[in-house]
């Protein structure tokens, strides 16, 4: 097929000098890319845009996001995936893989040197400064062994393709390297949304070394343990590639704890679980190694556990990868890097780097300083925090500011040659143009050598000229495909060994810190949908306030002061002020409903429940996420306006309810009610208990007008989503005494609080027997307590008023008991099944700056 480059690459090149992967500078087309050209030629331009729209609409949908700091625009930033993936032929990726395994091996021995022989420093290959000066070097973790095939299991690599047309190794990733999980969401989108761009291409898939992959975290168990317990630590969900570790956990089938999950005892690391301790064996870390224990490492740190370091020197824990490794995150390193290969393996290195010069020696030192203005100059040990400096762009007074840091720390600086990397086409509104990339691949340890992934993650500059290839700076991402000549398959087909995996299948195995958050997201989740039904009754009762106008504003009053009572708002309509707030009620009730920083607001609580949510995205199914996205879609859309009326209030109000319910109805079809479930429905009940006495407490204890008592019995029935159960099942007249058995008494009623109680209870009764059976004992006590009062009220007796008739003393005394029964209970489940004050402290400060 004749391929249409005037449609296709319509102003492709300002500059033809600048090196592409498609296109020549002669303009003709790299023979690797005619297929994938010709596919989307056939697939035609404005289908392109369409389905490009669609991958967004996916992404967003999917919650696949990547967390930017500070960004004004929220931090959990949707995952950008380019329809136009980035290719190599597998006869070129022969040699990257090859040069990939022999980085791998090459850095895996300088780690074991490092913190075992130092016969690279002994011998002179690497001065002492690049190792000793680095954040990165922890002597802590000085001549601990290991008894896995590698020291390093995993290693990564940036690349991009130099001037001379072959892949360089831009820099090593060996901490805890990030973008596998992006890799298989890129993967998975572009084949779902559009298959017809793979047609005739022989992609290769990374299903091998997935399987791989998960096989080696089962075989860095100590004493090769049959069904080893794996864990996946995360810092939690406002680290930037949250999403990557809750779908690795996902995929992988193993849970995603936090260091708060976790804790060292007699020698060992343990998982805290809803029953009992559980020992841990091999961790998949996403934490950065100073902060993985505080009692050695950052003493601040929240993140780790303390004495960790301990269980690894017992070899009782192996970590992947081993705390340390940061140090070969070290650019410093880089001019070094083909001395230490002829070194080791009596070879060049294989795959090309920058050119760099170290600034600790005189030579190369002076080299950069004649030279500043031609060079790029950073740390060895540079964190995102920390500038690069293009000097190019650099006047003189910045140069020489520049120059004086050199000279101070020279031994901190690294300068690199400034060259330009290969741009590829990327779908911009309906041409292609072509962005900076850069490529990031993958090694795991397999057996005595590295099995590479057939492909990896691929990064795309923001802006057209962009020098930056960055996600913090907006970056885009691509489907990155190795082509092969031979049919391969398109089934993406992961699966493990059933013997050697291990799962969460029952909730005495449910990490803490999981199961908190289970019970926190029932607790939010109850809390937003009944003040938000409470809130929208009191709105609709205010609209329709100018046809009877004398009896609603009495029971608005009412209503009004109702609100700050069930919300704890104070002071609002009832405290100091009150009398202004009530002559703008709207005003009081806006701030409730929007205000996020006030405590108590349905804006605060939709926050709260947000952050509960989004710590158990690993359990959650598609479905939860895309009814969910559409709360925070309908409340970001609506908050951009600063004018609001009492109905589009309201309409906000019933959009978000309906989908807060359709969300509590897939809450059931994602977990197990032995797997955890049963900690939502506990928190769950609880709220809606708790604040089902608030309401009751607020508009059924005080002796009111026989109107007004009407007009308060129908709005508490309308904000419990009662009223039609109360005309079907007494078919009376309002009247307070069957509003009480219904919304109080009624067994058989899911709403009322006498059934919601004995589900609380029973629920409860379910929990597994912790080690603290005293707690446990408490926990039940409390709720059966409050049962068995529930049960034995008589409703006669409730109705009584006390001697002056303004209020009904029996039902406030008794609501005031169950509340307080309830709370007792919410505080004795946390104690129980919650508690992470265990903390451990260093005896000496050590102070370890951010890297």
């Amino acid at each position: 097929m004749i391929i249409d480059r005037n449609i296709l690459f319509r102003n492709y090149f300002s500059n033809a000098k600048k090196y592409d992967e498609v296109l020549k500078s002669d303009m003709s087309i790299n023979s690797n890319w005619e297929k994938l050209l010709s596919n989307l030629t056939q697939i035609g331009k404005e289908n392109l845009l369409a389905k490009q729209d669609e991958i967004n609409w996916l992404m967003d949908e999917n919650g696949v996001t990547y967390n930017v700091y500070n960004d004004p625009k929220g931090m959990q930033r949707t995952w950008n995936l380019n329809i136009v993936p980035f290719l190599v032929h597998q006869d070129e990726w022969k040699t990257i893989e090859k040069g990939i395994t022999q980085r791998a091996e090459l850095i895996n021995l300088i780690l074991k040197d490092i913190y075992g022989k130092r016969e690279l420093i002994k011998n002179g290959i690497i001065p002492q400064e690049v190792i000793f000066a680095h954040r990165g070097f922890l002597r802590q973790c000085d001549q601990i062994q290991y008894k896995t095939s590698k020291n390093l299991l995993i290693y990564s690599a940036d690349l991009a393709r130099g001037p001379d047309g072959r892949m360089w190794v831009v820099s090593d990733r060996t901490q805890a390297p990030s973008g596998m999980g992006y890799a298989l969401e890129n993967r998975y989108s572009l084949s779902r949304v559009v298959p017809n761009i793979f047609q005739d291409i022989n992609v290769k898939q990374p299903s091998q070394f997935f399987y791989e992959f998960n096989q080696m975290l089962i075989e860095a168990a100590p004493q090769n343990k049959e069904n080893p317990n794996i864990v996946i630590l995360t810092p939690g969900p406002h680290n930037e590639t949250y999403f990557e570790h809750a779908y690795m956990a996902s995929f992988l089938g193993y849970p995603l704890v936090t260091g708060n999950d976790l804790v060292v005892r007699n020698g060992k690391l343990w998982m805290k679980t809803l029953k009992q301790l559980k020992q841990v064996d091999v961790i998949l870390r996403r934490v950065d190694d100073v902060f993985m224990d505080p009692l050695e490492l950052r003493e601040d740190s929240y993140l780790g556990v303390a004495g960790l370091l301990d269980v690894v020197r017992e070899q009782k824990v192996a970590i992947v990868n081993p705390v340390g490794s940061g140090i070969l995150e070290n650019s410093g390193l880089i001019p070094f890097m083909n001395v230490i290969c002829k070194y080791f393996f009596k070879e060049d290195l294989i795959l090309p780097q920058i050119a760099s010069w170290w600034c600790g020696q005189k030579k190369e030192r002076d080299y950069v300083l004649n030279h500043l203005k031609e060079l790029v100059v950073k740390r060895i040990d540079r964190s995102n925090r920390e500038n690069i400096f293009f000097c190019e762009f650099l006047d003189k007074k910045a140069l020489n500011a520049l120059k004086k840091e050199i000279l101070l720390a020279p031994y901190q600086f690294v300068a690199q040659e400034k060259i330009s990397f290969s741009t590829a086409p990327n779908l911009v509104e309906d041409i292609l143009e072509p962005r900076k990339i850069m490529c990031r691949t993958f090694a795991i340890a397999k057996n005595d050598s590295y099995s590479v992934m057939p492909g990896g993650l691929v990064r795309v500059a923001a802006e057209r000229e962009n020098l930056f290839v960055s996600n913090q700076r907006g970056g885009i991402s691509k489907d990155f495909w190795v082509v092969s000549d031979d049919t391969q398959t398109n089934i993406q087909n992961y699966s493990w060994d059933s013997s050697c995996r291990i799962s969460i299948s029952d909730i005495n195995d449910l990490p803490s810190n999981t199961a908190e958050n289970l019970y926190w997201s029932g607790r939010y989740l109850g809390r937003a949908l009944v003040t938000a039904r409470y809130l929208r009754m009191v709105l609709n009762r205010m609209n329709n306030v100018e046809y009877n106008e004398r009896n609603e504003s009495e029971s608005l009053v009412f209503l009004y002061q109702s609100i700050t009572h069930i919300t704890s708002t104070f002071p609002g309509f009832v405290g100091k002020g009150s009398e202004d707030v009530l002559k703008n009620p709207l005003k009081e009730i806006i701030s409730l409903i929007m205000d996020e920083n006030r405590p108590g607001s349905f804006a605060q609580t939709l926050s709260s429940f947000n952050n509960a949510y989004y710590s158990l995205r690993s359990l959650w199914s598609k479905d939860m996420w895309r009814v969910f996205d559409g709360i925070k879609k309908q409340w970001r859309k609506f908050i951009e306006d600063d004018k609001y009326t009492i109905a589009d209030l309201s309409k906000l109000l019933d959009r978000i309810i309906t989908r807060l319910i359709a969300f509590m109805g897939l809450i059931e079809e994602s977990i197990l009610v032995s797997q955890g479930l049963l900690l939502y429905f506990i928190g769950l009940q609880s709220e809606q208990a708790m604040m089902n006495v608030a309401k009751c407490r607020s508009l059924l204890v005080f002796n009111l007008d026989e109107q007004v008592q009407y007009d308060i019995l129908e709005s508490l029935l309308t904000s419990h989503e009662s009223l039609n159960i109360y005309r079907y099942s007494y078919r009376s007249y309002l009247n307070i005494e069957n509003v009480i058995n219904l919304i109080l008494l009624d067994k058989e009623y899911a709403k009322s609080l006498t059934y919601q109680i004995r589900r609380i209870q029973k629920d409860i009764d379910r929990l597994p027997n912790s080690e603290n059976s005293e707690s446990i004992s408490i926990c039940k006590k409390h709720i059966s307590e409050a049962n068995t009062k529930i049960q034995n009220l008589n409703v006669i007796s409730l109705l009584e008023l006390n001697h002056d008739r303004t209020l009904r003393q029996n039902l406030d005394d008794v609501l005031a008991e169950l509340s307080d029964l309830l709370h007792e209970t919410s505080l004795a489940v946390s104690d129980t099944y919650f508690n992470h004050a265990y903390q451990q402290k260093q005896l000496v400060n050590q102070n370890f700056p951010l890297s």
